[in-house]
């Protein structure tokens, strides 16, 4: 029930998916040791709740395993293959330590595939060209690209009072806007938008 509700509030929320692993609580970083998966068939259960739930057909369900690190690989692809099977649109199969790994996982499973290049992990750094080669859909790998310059940013506001001393280590407005291609939503609005609202006199409050 939880599992099915948490896509209904997602979509009305905006969201474009959700993840959903079957590691069971305590739950911890995939690269880390202690961990505990449950058994398939529970997270088949959470899968295909998680799937009649879903309203819109753009909304992507992907399903993580972190049984390669517990079970080891071949029972972490029969896991993956469950999942594909029970509708998982993507699946996420966390700590596979080589690209030999990576690429027997691959060759197994139909399926979308993503891969998290988490840094100080126990997988080994696969390149932008060695991911697709392989045929992997999706790599995540910003988390910690983004948060060192967030910690440092924060220390010196807590030390200094205010971030004007690192406005050279910030991303300017004008390079934000131009990433975001705002100058064609812009002209986009400029183009539907050709009319104009008067104000009455008693309105102008």
């Amino acid at each position: 029930m939880s599992a099915a509700r948490t896509v209904t509030v997602l979509e009305d929320a905006g969201l474009a998916g959700r993840h959903l692993q079957d590691q069971v609580n305590p739950k911890r970083c995939g690269h880390l040791d202690g961990k505990a998966v449950g058994p398939t068939g529970e997270m088949i259960k959470r899968l295909r709740a998680a799937l009649s739930a879903r309203r819109d057909t753009n909304f992507v369900v992907c399903a993580r395993t972190d049984a390669a690190g517990i079970e080891g690989v071949p029972a972490a692809i029969e896991r993956a293959k469950a999942y594909a099977d029970a509708g998982a649109d993507q699946i996420f199969t966390e700590a596979l330590q080589t690209p030999a790994s990576s690429s027997k996982f691959r060759s197994a499973i139909d399926t979308p595939l993503l891969a998290n290049m988490t840094e100080f992990g126990k997988s080994e750094l696969l390149t932008a060209e060695q991911l697709p080669d392989i045929g992997y859909n999706i790599a995540v790998t910003t988390l910690r690209l983004a948060m060192f310059p967030v910690e440092t940013g924060l220390r010196a506001i807590v030390e200094t009072g205010t971030q004007s001393g690192l406005f050279d280590q910030m991303q300017h407005r004008g390079r934000l806007y131009e990433l975001l291609r705002c100058a064609d939503y812009y002209q986009f609005d400029s183009d539907i938008y050709n009319f104009a609202v008067e104000e009455r006199p008693d309105e102008g409050h």
